[in-house]
């Protein structure tokens, strides 16, 4: 059955199954993703939707069927947008649903603008499959990565981490693992429909055969020194964070923790105080501060800032031998973190303690603590490859302080944590993550987990790290490479359009 026939309208006058069976397949992808990890579904699920894309008569076909694909992806993929709203948002469940569906709708957008765009070219099957579906997904996933501040959960690359196709990311960042993603898929579909099946099989196994040998390549150079590290989780419940009658107790696990290492870095998560730092009694942050001397270096603590009476900061502060330093997050999270203007109304709807932080400044230099440069990102501020490289090449170690209890128990630690593995191989770069109640880890400079506490356990995890110099050639250049390649493979199928047949 040649595609485009799904798309026929039998004699009763009712659609095909096409969308439903790319609603199916967007679903899929999920499994392709932490804590699942299978690739092949995610490369089996993005061929289908190249099957239904080519067959697609026209530019608004492919639009809905993008559409579904997008809408099965991020339904399965970020529903745990709904706990957050819900259980610790204190929204309405069904108001928490349909604002969960609501926002899937509108990322779902992005792939359907994919599909209409990919359509028009209209080049050969095989030239849309490995080159014009690729490019228009790949600048579509970008621009959901920006446009209102971004949400560049589940791009396609992460998927890839530990397969060879993540070889491409020191080159030109997970966007470019993206490309590589779909290009694979759409050579897959080339070999299963007979298009030009040797000439697909053998650029595949190009690409397959260069990213593994890019991940070869040492991008950067580790320090002679080594350096002991700990990571604490105090497992603190979301519902129980911002009790009051919490709060002693939350101050005595933290400090119980640090007292008991000997690491010359130690590591809170994010908000592990949650007071105001100039509410926080100053015989505790001596206490803090004592450990760290004790152990001759520091301790990074997250807690929020206040500067005056209406500007505050989600930040991280340093305590110990080095001068007292600070890191104020700079992406802030829509409604969880700052208010856009005219929503106040959902802020009222929301029960969400300190949600409209101030934004830190771009200019922030690395933290000079521990003997190392340390390039601090908080929560899924690491879901921005090319603003944790705005620290580089002088950072020499990258630590992440997260609070991912706002998820639950879901597919969210998981997948924060597999994006943390992509920022530590973009770099060339040690990731240090620790979180309230998981995932905290230890990644290498090669995106392997070193070492890792279980979720929702109270612990520490001790681990020896070396902070490293260089860098990778996406530090230098971040996103432009991904985008640039993407505008040569479109310039490409505008070529084959116009001189090959329509496909």
């Amino acid at each position: 059955m040649r595609p485009e026939s799904v798309f026929r309208e039998d004699r009763a006058g009712k659609w095909t199954l096409a969308p439903f069976a790319c609603l199916v397949a967007g679903a899929a992808t999920v499994l392709g993703f932490s804590p699942f990890d299978f690739f092949p579904v995610l490369l089996a699920a993005f061929a289908v939707l190249a099957h239904f894309w080519i067959g697609a008569r026209t530019a608004r076909a492919a639009f809905g069927l993008g559409f579904w694909f997008g809408l099965g992806m991020f339904a399965a993929g970020v529903s745990w947008v709904y706990v957050s709203l819900h259980r610790f948002g204190a929204m309405p469940a069904p108001l928490a649903a349909v604002a969960t569906l609501g926002f899937c709708a509108l990322l779902a957008l992005f792939p359907a603008c994919a599909g209409a765009l990919q359509a028009l070219p209209r080049a050969p099957a095989w030239a849309r499959a490995a080159l014009t579906i690729p490019a228009t997904w790949t600048l579509l996933e970008w621009l959901r990565s920006w446009i209102l501040t971004g949400f560049p959960w589940l791009s396609a690359g992460y998927a890839a981490i530990d397969w060879p196709l993540a070889g491409y990311a020191p080159i030109a960042g997970v966007h470019a693992v993206s490309f590589a993603t779909l290009a694979s898929a759409g050579l897959l579909w080339c070999i299963a429909r007979g298009h030009g099946r040797w000439g697909a099989l053998a650029v595949l196994v190009a690409v397959v055969l260069a990213g593994a040998a890019l991940r070869g390549i040492e991008w950067s150079a580790p320090l002679a020194r080594e350096l002991r590290v700990s990571l604490l989780q105090g497992n603190v419940a979301q519902d129980l964070k911002f009790d009051p009658a919490r709060y002693a107790r939350t101050l005595d696990t933290y400090a119980r923790l640090a007292e008991e290492s000997r690491a010359r870095l130690i590591v809170l998560p994010e908000t592990a105080i949650p007071s105001f730092l100039d509410r926080v009694d100053p015989e505790y942050l001596q206490r803090l501060e004592t450990v760290a001397r004790r152990n001759g270096g520091d301790l990074l603590l997250g807690v929020p800032l206040r500067s005056g009476a209406d500007r505050y900061y989600n930040s991280v502060i340093s305590v110990g031998v080095s001068p007292g330093q600070a890191y104020h997050k700079v992406h802030l999270v829509p409604f969880g973190e700052f208010v856009p203007p005219g929503f106040g109304w959902i802020t009222r709807i929301l029960s969400i303690p300190l949600s409209d932080f101030s934004r830190g400044g771009l200019a922030q230099q690395p933290l000079a603590v521990a003997g190392e440069r340390i390039a601090v990102n908080i929560c899924y501020e690491d879901a921005f490859g090319a603003e944790i490289a705005r620290q580089l090449p002088a950072a020499t170690i990258l630590v992440n302080v997260s609070n991912v209890a706002w998820f639950g128990d879901s597919l969210a630690p998981a997948q924060h944590l597999q994006i943390a593995r992509m920022r530590a191989l973009e770099t060339a770069r040690v990731l240090l993550a620790a979180t309230n109640s998981g995932i905290t880890a230890a990644i290498g400079r090669d995106a392997r987990v070193l070492a890792q506490l279980p979720q929702f356990v109270e612990g520490r995890l001790d681990v020896a790290v070396r902070g490293h110099t260089g860098a990778t050639v996406f530090v230098r250049y971040g996103d432009w490479l991904a985008l640039g390649l993407c505008v040569l493979a479109l310039a490409a199928s505008l070529v084959l359009a116009r001189r090959g047949p329509r496909g």
